[in-house]
């Protein structure tokens, strides 16, 4: 495994990574988003998407503990904020592009033999056929709703204290 990548092998029910961030990998996108604790329920009480109102209230919410956490010098938490703000705009996309929320359909094959999480786990990877996009995808309520997370996920991924701290941590952890 690399270095940097995320390590779904630790035990997450268990591990407080505030105590323990030197276990904590950045990882690609939103690794782990669902998994890190005490973070996942600090922040994803608050992650909601269902409307555009819904998501500015939201993801306001979630950048203000982005920021906290940036203050607190707390990179794992900022990393995690980052990452909800980024799963805001990638569901809402989601849901945007297809109503049902499943961008494949339900086939009986499965390709996924031998293959390890997280590749094993999309639908593409067991030979399931792409749905059709929503005529509305890109001016419906959940598309508005991505509008604005991918905002705040800009924001937070450019912030010039949050790219420190990253350096900062990748530099401490990762050499």
């Amino acid at each position: 495994m690399a270095r940097n990548a995320f390590n779904y092998s630790l035990d997450f029910d268990t591990t407080d990574f505030r105590k323990h961030p030197e276990l904590y990998r950045i990882g690609v996108g939103e690794q782990g988003v669902l998994l890190v604790q005490p973070y996942k329920s600090e922040i994803l009480p608050y992650w909601k998407f269902k409307t555009e109102a819904v998501a500015r209230e939201s993801a306001e919410k979630i950048y203000a503990i982005f920021e906290q956490y940036l203050k607190d010098h707390d990179f794992v938490g900022a990393d995690m904020a980052r990452k909800y703000l980024q799963m805001g705009f990638t569901r809402a996309r989601r849901y945007a592009n297809h109503k049902s929320g499943r961008k494949y359909s339900v086939s009986e094959e499965d390709n996924t033999e031998g293959r390890g999480y997280p590749y094993s786990s999309g639908s593409k990877n067991k030979g399931n056929p792409l749905l059709e996009q929503e005529e509305d995808a890109l001016t419906n309520e959940k598309a508005r709703a991505a509008t604005v997370f991918k905002e705040y996920w800009f924001r937070a991924k450019d912030h010039p204290e949050y790219l420190r701290q990253k350096q900062a941590f990748r530099e401490r952890y990762y050499e």
